[in-house]
């Protein structure tokens, strides 16, 4: 955990316990779970990018059963159907008519194992279902439960099969983030952790952390909204996101390395994100440092490189360190 958040304690004590649970569980993945909470407080879904094993699944699992929040996780694969995951119409003979049964997006957490390997039918609905909360079957449109969050994840190192997400889908996502093996003495403490949870001698999180529940995560997000963001910060985040639609005009390096910069979803995630940093910090405003931490992660994904930039090895995170150097901070 950096010094900052050490420094800081969350503004909720009933956020700080579910983070010091969270942590104890997945140990060496800190800025993951922050992402996850950040996620969680802006109303926003999260794309994860990570080799196999690093416990993606497992965060958001506890992050559920903190929550005392409901979870399900889909395999999604080439052969999935939209009704697999938005549910569908069952005739009952009884009554003569039809009866809707939900599928797995009717939960509050849904994790979205290889979220590339679906059609483009399955990313369709689910494009539905992260923009507007709801599904739509025979013409009749449900409202999913609050709150809403999908947890993606892409595999980095197998690619056969897969079809890349379109780019209106990664719009949608609010934040980006890719996941690293942890250090040598936090995969020794896995291996401890692990080993005891097997034996029995450590339980399984299965309780709810005391006094923060889905009705908590409503209120939170309520009052992020409110955290204070200077309009001077504000016009940086714009500066920020607009650089990224011709970069070699703020440095002629970059030049003819971008494609498609960052839509103007990007300027309202970044804000979002900012308040909700600012708030798990137990603080009532924004700084800068709160925008240059999470921009990688806010921007990284909306950026498009350009053929040339990909055959040289270029990379959409090389543009945004050297826009951050770039854009004047106020």
């Amino acid at each position: 955990m950096s010094a900052e958040a050490a420094l800081q304690p969350p503004r909720s004590q009933p956020l700080a316990a579910l983070r010091r649970r969270m942590e104890e569980q997945v140990l060496g993945q800190e800025e993951f779970i922050e992402h996850m909470l950040i996620a969680l407080l802006a109303g926003g879904h999260l794309l994860v990018e990570g080799v196999p094993g690093l416990a993606k699944t497992r965060a958001v699992k506890v992050l559920g059963r903190c929550l005392n929040a409901s979870f399900h996780r889909v395999q999604f694969t080439p052969d999935l159907l939209p009704s697999d995951i938005t549910g569908t119409d069952i005739f009952r003979p009884q009554t003569g008519g039809f009866e809707f049964r939900p599928g797995p997006l009717f939960h509050h957490l849904v994790l979205a194992d290889e979220i590339n390997r679906a059609s483009a039918k399955v990313q369709s609905a689910l494009l539905e279902a992260m923009e507007e909360k709801q599904v739509t079957v025979a013409e009749k449109s449900w409202p999913l439960p609050e709150p809403f969050l999908v947890m993606a994840t892409q595999n980095p190192i197998e690619q056969e099969g897969a079809y890349p997400l379109p780019e209106a889908q990664l719009d949608r996502f609010l934040m980006k983030t890719t996941i690293g093996y942890p250090g040598a003495e936090d995969e020794q403490r896995i291996v401890a952790l692990t080993r005891l949870e097997a034996s029995g001698e450590r339980r399984q999180p299965g309780k709810q952390v005391p006094g923060y529940a889905v009705e908590q995560v409503l209120s939170d997000r309520a009052k992020v909204l409110r955290i204070h963001l200077a309009e001077r910060l504000e016009r940086y985040i714009v500066e920020l996101v607009r650089a990224t639609r011709d970069p070699g005009a703020r440095d002629g390096s970059l030049h003819g390395l971008v494609s498609y910069g960052a839509s103007p979803r990007a300027s309202i995630a970044l804000d979002r994100c900012s308040r909700a940093r600012a708030f798990l910090r137990g603080r009532d405003f924004v700084t800068p440092g709160d925008i240059q931490a999470l921009s990688p992660a806010v921007l990284r994904h909306r950026i498009i490189l350009t053929y040339e930039a990909e055959a040289e090895g270029r990379s959409s995170a090389e543009v945004i360190d050297r826009l951050l150097d770039c854009v004047a901070v106020p």
